[in-house]
């Protein structure tokens, strides 16, 4: 029989590891940081910023009774804004969902005169340099670009486009996507970073004079993994 006060720290120590493990999903999703609270109507923080004219942003229900953003672009190019520092060495990963009525189809959306994307979400990083200009990855919803495909944005290299979806196939649809953000700096841009400062929605079609119609569920940052 092993001693009373062995046994005694044995079950303590048991206990202790049992309770850290059944916490351990708890202590993971607390982890996750909820950036855009569309869902919950508030828009607290997010920031218009305009570069032609004025898209249209508001607050509707979907099809299911849930709250989204819903955003109307008619030749016009302006987005939201959330200024927000988010430590990528503990929340690297961008989560968002996102529909759209129809993809906008410039007759090329590489070029300056098409580049309009019914969806975008994108973030900002610090610049190389302390008078750099900040450096951003855009994730849109293509019109004919491959889903997977990327460009450098055709007004600047501190931008660089990611197309996660594309077509018409899914419009109609809401669409779910993760992506590293570190990650896909250090693909698109060639070095590491452990801080965002701005995360952005935008849909836009002042280049092209079309039109745009897209929806965006809620926004946020979760630790790497499943």
């Amino acid at each position: 029989m092993f001693p009373y006060c062995f046994r005694k720290s044995l079950m303590i120590v048991t206990g202790f590891l049992i309770a850290l493990f059944s916490l351990a999903p708890d202590v993971a999703q607390a982890q996750e940081i909820v950036l855009g609270r569309f869902s919950a109507g508030d828009l607290t923080g997010w920031q218009p910023k305009s570069f032609e004219g004025e898209t249209r942003y508001r607050l509707v229900k979907d099809g299911g009774g849930e709250t989204v953003l819903e955003a109307v672009s008619k030749a016009t190019a302006s987005g939201l804004v959330l200024e927000r520092k988010i430590d990528l060495t503990k929340t690297p990963v961008l989560i968002w969902r996102w529909r759209i009525e129809r993809p906008v189809n410039p007759p090329d959306e590489l070029s300056k005169e098409g580049d309009d994307f019914a969806v975008r979400v994108y973030f900002l990083a610090p610049g190389a340099g302390w008078l750099s200009f900040p450096d951003s990855v855009v994730y849109v919803w293509a019109s004919r670009q491959p889903a997977g495909s990327a460009w450098p944005n055709p007004y600047t290299k501190k931008a660089h486009m990611v197309a996660v979806d594309s077509g018409a196939a899914h419009a109609g649809q809401w669409r779910t996507h993760r992506r590293n953000m570190r990650e896909d700096f250090r693909r698109y841009f060639g070095r590491d970073i452990t801080e965002i400062t701005h995360i952005a929605i935008m849909t836009d079609t002042d280049n092209s004079k079309l039109s745009a119609r897209g929806w965006y569920g809620d926004i946020r940052v979760a630790p790497a993994g499943p």
